[in-house]
């Protein structure tokens, strides 16, 4: 499937790929930016969320393969992948699926699915499940923008998060949550081998108010990937570039510069 997306700039693409409670709205702040800077910027609504409604067929999605045929129809080679949280998942699978297509990746907020999740995080999952049980949207998005955003965020960040968050819980309730095809990635601990087969150059952060499960997911991967030490954005919980966007265009700028030339 060909997934909805937004573009600005020209010059080596760069692929925003969002986190699991939004959409490619997150990105709009970015995508100015990164088109200034010399780069062409590209955000794509995953399969579920925003304008990226599941097919009502009931086969199996598989995210990354659309994310490689959007990147096809738009011509986008030898890209940059930059995901958080779902979004970081996805760029993995995508780079583990066609190495040969991915110059780069930026991760932000990622956690392996067979981690342990701790007391924070299952708090978390549990207040937004008993409200949806319950039939209290506004709760859930309520508990979803507690746990997702940091204490510090702007009123306008947490409005945002809001309505993405309400609007892909409510397609959650509408169509349920489709079926994946097999994880390219592997399943229990065949992730990391798949991973370290990875020679593209990395970039592994998480924002500094995020829960404890993304600080270990993040140094997991960023040995897993030889990508040095875990960067640590100030001032932001899991959606650390919707609350600081420009800090985050910082750190991917400077990181694709240190890139090599582009390969054609």
């Amino acid at each position: 499937m060909l997934l909805p997306h937004d573009e600005a700039g020209r010059g080596r693409p760069v692929v925003l790929l969002h986190a699991r409670p939004t959409d490619r709205t997150m990105w709009r702040a970015h995508l100015p930016l990164l088109a200034d800077a010399g780069v062409r910027a590209i955000a794509l609504d995953l399969p579920g969320h925003g304008d990226a409604r599941v097919p009502d067929d009931g086969r199996a999605l598989a995210p990354w393969t659309d994310v490689l045929d959007t990147l096809d129809h738009l011509g986008a080679e030898g890209v940059v992948l930059a995901g958080n949280s779902l979004g970081a998942l996805v760029a993995l699978q995508a780079a583990v699926t066609a190495p040969e297509r991915v110059e780069g990746l930026v991760l932000v907020g990622y956690r392996p699915h067979d981690q342990p999740a701790s007391p924070q995080l299952r708090a978390a999952w549990d207040a937004e499940r008993t409200a949806l049980a319950a039939g209290d949207l506004d709760a859930a998005v309520t508990a979803g923008v507690e746990a997702w955003t940091s204490p510090g965020a702007t009123g306008g960040v947490r409005a945002h998060a809001a309505r993405m968050l309400r609007a892909r819980l409510t397609q959650q309730l509408a169509h349920g949550e489709p079926t994946l095809a097999a994880d390219p990635l592997g399943e229990g601990g065949e992730g990391t081998a798949a991973l370290r087969t990875l020679t593209a150059p990395a970039l592994v952060g998480v924002g500094e108010h995020d829960m404890p499960d993304f600080f270990e997911g993040g140094e997991g991967l960023a040995r897993d990937l030889g990508a040095g030490r875990t960067v640590v954005i100030p001032a932001a919980g899991h959606l650390a570039p919707l609350e600081q966007p420009a800090a985050f265009c910082t750190l991917l700028l400077d990181f694709i510069r240190r890139l090599p030339e582009q390969r054609r």
